[in-house]
């Protein structure tokens, strides 16, 4: 995988919020700002740009000159701290954006000359928020715009785009997907909701919650859940997944390995029991 560095851009006035501490708006159970650094988590380092909070792992704080100064302002600060050859700019608001596509946007960036990949929505846009840019240019070019400007304040992201050799590619549907009202978050909050993705987006936000990395088989375990249920009672089924995770907590080795071992192990004894029941 290519190496590579974030900063975040999580500033902003959030006037079309009211004024509301956009990062911190909870989807899913979880802030904005956190579902996004948990995207971005195989970076080397990240840096958030915004104000300082409680977040799901550790980042470099830093704020733009002046406070609310816009997006080439804040980039600017944020690009200070890299050190990675390659830096994602991703903004704070992205509920939907996933690892996938952040390693993907590096490694694309890593097989071309360009310097710089955006993905692009599924509309045609640009969004150069999400993308992967060489960090040199990136410096050279703000440097560069600070200089002709005099301050990077209030300048728009298409002045700094529009002088770099940039490639594009096509993201994910929703990886673009941003919060700027409450309808966009209302819309985040009950896709995240739907049948089809709420088991997975709930183990996510547990697994953040309780800040472990697992790989969890959630087929394994329900089918262990509804054995226990039907070969014995209804309340052993969440008390046996709680003590198959109990068991492999304190196994030895690969944690995934420990869970799927204890889980057959349980799912065994369910079965006999239910065949003792049947037996009878």
């Amino acid at each position: 995988m290519t190496r590579f560095d974030v900063v975040v851009l999580a500033g902003g006035a959030a006037k079309r919020l009211g004024g509301v501490d956009k990062p911190g708006v909870s989807v899913g159970g979880r802030p904005l700002l956190d579902r996004v650094l948990a995207a971005s988590r195989a970076a080397g380092r990240t840096v958030v740009v915004g104000g300082r909070r409680a977040t799901v792992r550790p980042v470099t704080w830093v704020r733009e000159e002046p406070p609310g100064g816009g997006p080439l302002a804040a980039l600017a600060a944020g690009v200070r701290h890299v050190e990675a050859d390659t830096v994602l700019v991703l903004g704070g608001d992205l509920p939907f954006l996933e690892e996938g596509t952040v390693g993907q946007l590096a490694d694309e960036l890593a097989g071309r000359s360009a310097e710089g990949v955006l993905s692009v929505d599924p509309d045609g846009r640009d969004q150069p928020l999400v993308a992967a840019y060489r960090t040199e240019p990136l410096r050279r070019e703000l440097a560069l715009l600070a200089a002709e400007y005099g301050s990077l304040s209030g300048l728009p992201l298409r002045l700094l785009t529009q002088e770099l050799d940039l490639a594009r590619v096509a993201a994910p549907p929703l990886a673009s997907f941003d919060c700027d009202t409450w309808e966009d978050i209302a819309m985040a909050r009950a896709r995240i909701r739907e049948h089809g993705n709420v088991l997975d987006e709930w183990i996510t936000a547990v697994k953040a919650e309780l800040g472990i990395e697992l790989d969890v088989d959630t087929d394994l375990l329900l089918d262990l859940a509804r054995d226990a249920a039907h070969g014995v009672a209804r309340p052993a089924a969440p008390l046996t997944t709680f003590l198959v995770g109990y068991a492999a907590a304190k196994a030895s080795g690969d944690g995934a390995e420990a869970v799927a071992e204890a889980a057959r192990k349980a799912a065994a004894l369910a079965d006999r029991w239910a065949n003792e029941a049947d037996a009878e």
